[in-house]
Protein backbone atom coordinates (compact mmCIF):
# COMPACT_ATOMS: atom_id res chain seq x y z
CA UNK A 1 0.00 0.00 0.00
CA UNK A 2 1.05 3.49 -0.82
CA UNK A 3 1.47 4.73 2.99
CA UNK A 4 3.83 1.39 3.58
CA UNK A 5 6.71 2.36 0.84
CA UNK A 6 9.11 3.54 2.86
CA UNK A 7 11.88 6.41 0.94
CA UNK A 8 14.98 6.21 2.89
CA UNK A 9 17.70 8.77 2.76
CA UNK A 10 21.01 7.09 3.77
CA UNK A 11 24.22 10.00 3.75
CA UNK A 12 27.33 10.28 5.30
CA UNK A 13 31.05 12.27 5.00
CA UNK A 14 33.19 10.25 2.79
CA UNK A 15 35.10 7.50 4.65
CA UNK A 16 32.25 6.79 6.48
CA UNK A 17 30.80 3.30 5.31
CA UNK A 18 27.98 4.04 3.05
CA UNK A 19 28.66 2.18 0.28
CA UNK A 20 29.54 -0.51 2.24
CA UNK A 21 26.45 -0.40 4.31
CA UNK A 22 24.30 0.44 0.90
CA UNK A 23 25.51 -2.98 -1.03
CA UNK A 24 24.61 -4.35 2.16
CA UNK A 25 21.14 -3.03 2.26
CA UNK A 26 20.71 -3.81 -1.54
CA UNK A 27 21.45 -7.71 -0.56
CA UNK A 28 19.36 -7.74 2.37
CA UNK A 29 16.21 -5.66 1.37
CA UNK A 30 16.19 -6.64 -2.29
CA UNK A 31 12.14 -5.07 -2.20
CA UNK A 32 13.95 -1.63 -1.77
CA UNK A 33 15.05 -0.11 -5.17
CA UNK A 34 17.93 2.06 -5.18
CA UNK A 35 17.09 5.85 -6.80
CA UNK A 36 18.87 6.15 -9.86
CA UNK A 37 20.19 10.21 -10.53
CA UNK A 38 20.62 11.92 -13.59
CA UNK A 39 23.87 13.92 -13.81
CA UNK A 40 25.23 16.04 -16.39
CA UNK A 41 28.95 14.70 -16.03
CA UNK A 42 30.03 11.99 -18.69
CA UNK A 43 29.77 8.60 -17.45
CA UNK A 44 33.18 6.44 -16.34
CA UNK A 45 33.77 3.67 -18.37
CA UNK A 46 32.31 1.14 -16.00
CA UNK A 47 29.22 2.95 -15.71
CA UNK A 48 26.09 2.15 -17.29
CA UNK A 49 22.87 4.98 -18.32
CA UNK A 50 19.86 4.38 -16.39
CA UNK A 51 21.85 1.98 -13.84
CA UNK A 52 24.24 4.01 -12.16
CA UNK A 53 22.68 7.55 -13.29
CA UNK A 54 20.93 8.96 -15.95
CA UNK A 55 23.01 10.84 -17.96
CA UNK A 56 21.82 14.01 -19.99
CA UNK A 57 23.46 16.79 -21.60
CA UNK A 58 23.20 20.09 -19.50
CA UNK A 59 20.25 21.73 -21.47
CA UNK A 60 18.21 18.74 -20.52
CA UNK A 61 18.45 18.86 -17.18
CA UNK A 62 17.51 22.31 -17.40
CA UNK A 63 14.59 22.07 -19.01
CA UNK A 64 13.69 19.42 -16.30
CA UNK A 65 14.35 21.50 -13.51
CA UNK A 66 12.19 24.30 -15.72
CA UNK A 67 9.67 21.62 -15.39
CA UNK A 68 9.83 20.94 -11.89
CA UNK A 69 10.37 17.63 -12.26
CA UNK A 70 13.20 17.14 -9.25
CA UNK A 71 13.00 16.32 -5.71
CA UNK A 72 16.01 17.76 -5.17
CA UNK A 73 19.48 18.94 -7.16
CA UNK A 74 22.57 20.76 -6.75
CA UNK A 75 25.35 21.60 -9.22
CA UNK A 76 28.65 19.93 -7.74
CA UNK A 77 32.33 20.35 -8.79
CA UNK A 78 30.63 21.69 -12.55
CA UNK A 79 28.12 19.02 -12.65
CA UNK A 80 24.45 18.71 -11.85
CA UNK A 81 23.08 16.17 -10.10
CA UNK A 82 19.44 15.28 -9.41
CA UNK A 83 16.76 13.22 -8.14
CA UNK A 84 13.30 13.04 -10.23
CA UNK A 85 9.82 12.54 -8.87
CA UNK A 86 9.57 10.44 -11.95
CA UNK A 87 12.05 8.02 -10.31
CA UNK A 88 9.58 7.69 -7.07
CA UNK A 89 7.06 7.22 -9.31
CA UNK A 90 8.61 4.14 -10.95
CA UNK A 91 9.57 2.84 -7.95
CA UNK A 92 5.77 2.97 -7.07
CA UNK A 93 4.50 1.19 -9.89
CA UNK A 94 7.05 -1.92 -9.64
CA UNK A 95 5.85 -5.16 -8.74
CA UNK A 96 7.40 -6.31 -5.35
CA UNK A 97 9.37 -2.49 -5.12
CA UNK A 98 8.36 -1.04 -1.36
CA UNK A 99 10.54 1.94 -1.00
CA UNK A 100 13.41 3.75 -2.36
CA UNK A 101 17.36 4.13 -0.96
CA UNK A 102 18.59 8.12 -1.59
CA UNK A 103 22.41 7.98 -1.74
CA UNK A 104 22.35 11.77 -1.42
CA UNK A 105 24.26 14.63 0.88
CA UNK A 106 22.45 16.69 4.04
CA UNK A 107 21.43 19.37 1.27
CA UNK A 108 19.23 17.20 -1.25
CA UNK A 109 17.74 15.43 2.19
CA UNK A 110 16.70 18.61 3.15
CA UNK A 111 15.06 19.45 -0.71
CA UNK A 112 13.40 16.07 -0.38
CA UNK A 113 12.38 16.54 3.62
CA UNK A 114 10.65 19.83 1.96
CA UNK A 115 8.42 17.75 -0.68
CA UNK A 116 7.96 14.83 0.98
CA UNK A 117 7.96 15.33 4.88
CA UNK A 118 7.48 11.12 6.00
CA UNK A 119 11.14 10.68 4.02
CA UNK A 120 13.68 9.05 6.74
CA UNK A 121 16.78 9.99 6.80
CA UNK A 122 19.96 8.06 8.24
CA UNK A 123 23.33 9.76 8.73
CA UNK A 124 26.20 7.72 9.30
CA UNK A 125 29.19 9.00 11.88
CA UNK A 126 32.69 7.05 11.67
CA UNK A 127 33.50 6.53 15.11
CA UNK A 128 35.62 9.21 15.22
CA UNK A 129 37.56 11.99 13.30
CA UNK A 130 41.01 10.25 13.62
CA UNK A 131 39.46 7.12 12.31
CA UNK A 132 37.55 9.12 9.35
CA UNK A 133 41.45 10.49 8.64
CA UNK A 134 42.66 6.76 9.02
CA UNK A 135 39.85 5.74 6.68
CA UNK A 136 40.69 8.33 3.74
CA UNK A 137 44.41 7.68 4.03
CA UNK A 138 43.37 4.05 3.62
CA UNK A 139 42.65 4.54 -0.17
CA UNK A 140 45.71 4.51 -1.82
CA UNK A 141 44.43 6.27 -5.25
CA UNK A 142 44.20 9.76 -3.48
CA UNK A 143 46.80 12.14 -2.75
CA UNK A 144 47.18 13.53 0.78
CA UNK A 145 45.81 16.95 -0.62
CA UNK A 146 42.25 15.68 -2.04
CA UNK A 147 42.37 13.33 1.56
CA UNK A 148 42.67 16.14 3.89
CA UNK A 149 40.00 18.34 1.42
CA UNK A 150 37.37 15.39 1.86
CA UNK A 151 38.18 15.40 5.74
CA UNK A 152 37.48 19.27 5.88
CA UNK A 153 34.36 18.77 3.80
CA UNK A 154 33.15 16.04 6.16
CA UNK A 155 33.51 18.19 9.00
CA UNK A 156 31.16 20.57 7.46
CA UNK A 157 28.59 17.25 6.48
CA UNK A 158 28.62 16.11 10.10
CA UNK A 159 27.38 19.92 11.18
CA UNK A 160 24.10 19.33 10.11
CA UNK A 161 23.24 15.67 11.33
CA UNK A 162 20.26 17.70 12.48
CA UNK A 163 18.38 16.93 9.51
CA UNK A 164 18.42 13.56 10.00
CA UNK A 165 16.16 10.88 11.72
CA UNK A 166 18.79 8.40 13.06
CA UNK A 167 22.45 8.66 13.11
CA UNK A 168 24.29 5.39 12.98
CA UNK A 169 27.60 5.03 14.15
CA UNK A 170 30.04 3.15 12.06
CA UNK A 171 32.62 1.31 13.86
CA UNK A 172 32.09 -2.22 12.24
CA UNK A 173 29.98 -3.02 9.09
CA UNK A 174 27.95 -5.57 11.16
CA UNK A 175 26.95 -3.29 13.65
CA UNK A 176 26.42 -0.59 11.88
CA UNK A 177 24.11 -2.44 9.29
CA UNK A 178 22.27 -4.18 12.68
CA UNK A 179 21.58 -0.81 13.34
CA UNK A 180 20.29 0.15 10.14
CA UNK A 181 18.21 -3.03 9.42
CA UNK A 182 16.40 -2.07 12.86
CA UNK A 183 15.67 1.39 11.60
CA UNK A 184 13.97 0.03 8.13
CA UNK A 185 11.76 -2.83 10.26
CA UNK A 186 10.63 -0.51 13.28
CA UNK A 187 9.71 2.60 10.29
CA UNK A 188 8.03 -0.30 8.67
CA UNK A 189 5.82 -1.02 11.89
CA UNK A 190 4.73 2.88 12.39
CA UNK A 191 1.77 3.13 13.51
CA UNK A 192 0.80 5.45 10.95
CA UNK A 193 1.90 3.54 8.07
CA UNK A 194 -0.30 0.12 9.70
CA UNK A 195 -2.98 2.09 10.57
CA UNK A 196 -5.50 1.65 7.35
CA UNK A 197 -4.18 -2.43 8.21
CA UNK A 198 -5.70 -2.01 11.62
CA UNK A 199 -8.75 -0.33 10.90
CA UNK A 200 -9.27 -2.76 7.91
CA UNK A 201 -8.92 -5.74 10.22
CA UNK A 202 -11.88 -3.92 12.65
CA UNK A 203 -14.20 -3.73 9.76
CA UNK A 204 -14.00 -7.65 8.71
CA UNK A 205 -13.22 -9.26 11.70
CA UNK A 206 -16.93 -9.39 12.97
CA UNK A 207 -18.27 -12.68 14.18
CA UNK A 208 -21.19 -14.54 11.81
Amino acid sequence: MAHEFLLLILSSPSGAGKTTLTRKLEERFPELRFSVSHTTRPPRATEKDGSDYHFVDRASFERLVAEGAFLEWAEVHGNLYGTSIAEIDRGRATAGCRGMIFDIDYQGARQIRAKQPDVVGVFILPPSMDELLRRLRGRASETEDVVQRRFDVARREIEHYGFFDYLIVNDTIDDAFDQLRGIILGERARRWRRAALAEGLLRSGRLP
